[in-house]
């Protein structure tokens, strides 16, 4: 069996509602807005978000309604913030077609991704539980307020440590949290349970960017997007960060011209240039270990983020958020 399956066994009942509400969300009597929202809807990557809420409120108690309807608000949200991203970042491709700016304009882009965030609203209000709509809404700063982090110090593109985690926690780990916590409150937890699983989507959000980052310095053609794509943004993740901190200082700040190169001028340099400069930035990364001291943070955040569910008794459904933290840092793609 396919390890997403199976991780979304316990739930696979509550799963094909949940699908099913998605679909009828994403529909409307707009015939453009109608055809953007069905070519965001055919490609949905891993559903992981769904998926964390589901299986938060199965272990905490059972899948309800409101449950149903917080995994599909939140992936809404997920997806509106995604398309807003690539009128940002102007990305040409996501999840390997075309981004909605790109197929479309920026406007049509925006616009959508607001029609989402509206929708998603309506949804949350539907559920009627004030917890819910707290940790949405507070969900929604943080991802607002890691973008404008990143982008105030992507003026300089060098950040530290220490703002690489501010970013990718505000950007990513908060949503995994607001999953794992607005399932568990869906289902009637206690706060004991609340902030168990809100720690656990915390840290498995971390790993998840993580190994994002990661991926950008593979071969792998899978990804559904170019690699070394960050770079191109004028963003420098943790194993280039950390392998220009061990470097000698000469070679670190010729990797460090080399990536503004390929950041400012890439569209006047040759195919053939910029993938001579990616592998020696690619070279240089493995060389000084930052991939490998990028898993290293990833065993960490899924120590602990398996230490958070010690206080739930051993269930299927525990078994698949274990077997969840192990997928994310082995997955490929």
């Amino acid at each position: 069996m396919d390890v997403a399956l199976q991780i979304r066994q316990p739930i696979a009942e509550a799963f094909h509602e949940y699908e099913s509400l998605y679909e009828q969300t994403m529909r409307s009597d707009n015939t453009l807005l109608d055809q953007v929202l069905r070519y965001i809807s055919a490609k949905r990557g891993k559903q992981l978000r769904p998926t964390l809420v589901l299986l938060s409120a199965k272990l905490c108690r059972e899948v309800s309604d409101k449950s149903v309807r917080a995994a599909v608000a939140l992936e809404m949200l997920h997806n509106a913030s995604l398309v807003h991203d690539d009128v940002v970042d102007g990305s040409a491709m996501r999840h390997g077609v075309q981004s909605v700016q790109e197929r479309w304009t920026n406007k049509v882009a925006v616009l959508v991704g607001d029609w989402m965030l509206a929708k998603m609203i309506g949804m949350v209000g539907e559920i009627r539980n004030a917890q819910i709509l707290t940790i949405v809404s507070e969900m929604a700063r943080a991802l607002s307020s890691g973008e404008l982090i990143q982008l105030h110090a992507g003026s300089s593109m060098w950040i530290s440590e220490e703002q690489y985690f501010d970013i990718i926690g505000k950007k990513t780990a908060e949503l995994f949290a607001a999953c794992t916590e607005a399932g568990a409150v869906s289902a009637g937890c206690t706060c004991r349970q609340q902030t168990a699983m809100r720690t656990y989507g915390y840290e498995l959000g971390l790993i998840f960017q993580l190994k994002d980052d990661v991926l950008d310095y593979s071969d792998t053609e899978d990804l559904g997007k170019p690699t070394m794509g960050d770079i191109r943004d004028g963003k420098a993740t943790l194993p280039l960060l950390i392998a220009l901190q061990r470097a000698p200082k000469d070679e670190a700040s010729r990797i460090r011209e080399i990536a503004e190169e390929l950041c400012n001028q890439q569209r006047s340099l040759s195919a053939q240039t910029q993938s001579e400069i990616e592998q020696q930035i690619k070279n240089f990364v493995m060389r000084y270990d930052g991939v490998r001291y990028a898993y290293q943070w990833m065993r960490t955040h899924r120590n602990k983020a398996e230490e958070t569910l010690s206080i739930f008794h051993d269930c299927d459904t525990k078994q698949s958020l274990l077997t969840l933290l192990d997928y994310i840092i082995t997955r490929l793609y």
